[in-house]
C-alpha cells in the first residue's frame, strides 16, 4: 500500500486541482478501490484533501514542495523504523534489547533513513527522470570521499 500512496500522491503532486480517485486509478494503473483506500488513508494523515462535488476529487494538502515522502510513508505505515527497537514511540519487546549492543547504531540508522526520507519531496518525485536525489553515506570515510568529490 505504501508503494501506491507514494504513486498516487507523485501524480497528484504533477497534476493541478482535484481529481477524481477513479481517474487517479486508470492514470496511475491502481485498482480504483486499492486507490480509494489509500487516498483516504492520506486525507486522514492531512497530505491530500477530499471535496465533493462536480469538480471535486483529491488534492495535495500543501504545495508538493512542502510535503516529504517521509509523510506519505508514515500516513499508510505509522512512524517509520527500520527495527522495533528504534521506533521511539512504542513500546519495544525485544528480549535482547536490554543486552544488544548494536541498538543505538540501529537508532543511528533509522535517523538516517528518516532524514533521507524527509529531504525528498513529493515536488521531486514528480520530476521524471530525475538525476539522483540524495547521496546517503555508508561510513564517515565514504561520506569524505563524497565531500571532497572522490568517488
Amino acid at each position: 500500500m505504501t508503494d501506491y500512496a507514494v504513486v498516487l500522491a507523485t501524480q497528484l503532486a504533477a497534476a493541478e486541482g482535484p481529481h477524481a480517485a477513479r481517474d487517479l486509478a486508470v492514470h496511475t494503473q491502481i485498482p480504483e478501490p486499492t486507490a480509494s483506500k489509500v487516498l483516504k488513508k492520506l486525507a486522514r494523515a492531512g497530505v491530500v484533501i477530499s471535496q465533493r462535488g462536480a469538480k471535486g476529487g483529491y488534492a495535495l494538502a500543501r504545495p508538493p514542495q512542502r510535503i516529504g515522502v517521509h509523510e506519505v510513508i508514515e500516513a499508510i505505515e505509522g512512524p517509520i523504523a527500520v527495527t522495533e527497537c528504534s521506533d521511539e514511540t512504542s513500546d519495544s519487546f525485544c528480549e535482547y534489547e536490554t543486552n544488544c549492543g548494536v541498538r543505538a547504531n540501529w537508532q543511528r540508522i533509522n535517523l538516517a533513513v528518516q532524514s533521507a526520507l524527509s529531504k525528498i519531496t513529493l515536488a521531486d518525485m514528480a520530476v521524471s527522470g530525475a538525476a539522483s536525489l540524495i547521496s546517503l553515506s555508508l561510513s564517515s570515510n565514504e561520506a569524505n570521499r563524497v565531500r571532497a568529490g572522490v568517488e
